[in-house]
């Protein structure tokens, strides 16, 4: 009995309140075209080019990092080998079947901090569980998050949407 309750709390997780609402998205990844930065700097001619620096806005000319607002590495949703996903596509098993790719991993969210604090998990139909780790210059309002995808094309796919988006504060 025991292990049933700690089963379900591990894979279902102790949320807050959960709340539904109609959400404007976007896509973006961490190419240079969707994050604004390039390869070397024009004081050293470009000779540093495995260097990187955000080339528009205040910040131009600074390093970049490609780490979020809190500090952690962007990354796409992964559904694991216990989720729901394996079962809807099980020719996805033997990847899953790696150690790494056992648990499920949320993606990353931009969205406007002051209202949805670091940590805030969302489920975006189409896209998964999402977690807010990053905040972006454009975004602005309750009604508008940026989810982030590991390619450029995939986020092209997507563009904007405005689907019902579940929130779960911390």
């Amino acid at each position: 009995m025991l292990a049933a309750v700690a089963i379900v709390s591990l894979l279902g997780g102790c949320a807050g309140k959960s709340v539904v609402r109609v959400m404007d998205t976007t896509a973006y990844c961490g190419c240079a075209i969707c994050c604004s930065w390039e390869r070397g700097s024009w004081t050293y001619l470009k000779l540093d080019f495995w260097n990187r620096y955000v080339s528009a806005g205040p910040q131009a000319g600074r390093p970049y990092s490609g780490l979020t607002a809190r500090g952690t590495s962007p990354h796409e949703p992964a559904a694991g080998l216990f989720s729901w996903d394996t079962v809807e596509r099980p020719w996805m098993l033997p990847l899953r079947l790696l150690p790494w790719s056992w648990f499920p991993e949320d993606g990353t969210i931009a969205a406007d901090t002051r209202y949805y604090p670091f940590g805030t998990r969302m489920y975006v139909p189409g896209y998964g569980w999402g977690t807010v780790e990053d905040r972006g210059g454009a975004i602005k309002g309750r009604d508008r998050i940026d989810l982030f995808f590991d390619s450029h094309d995939d986020a092209l796919l997507w563009g904007r949407k405005k689907v019902e988006v579940r929130i779960e504060y911390p």
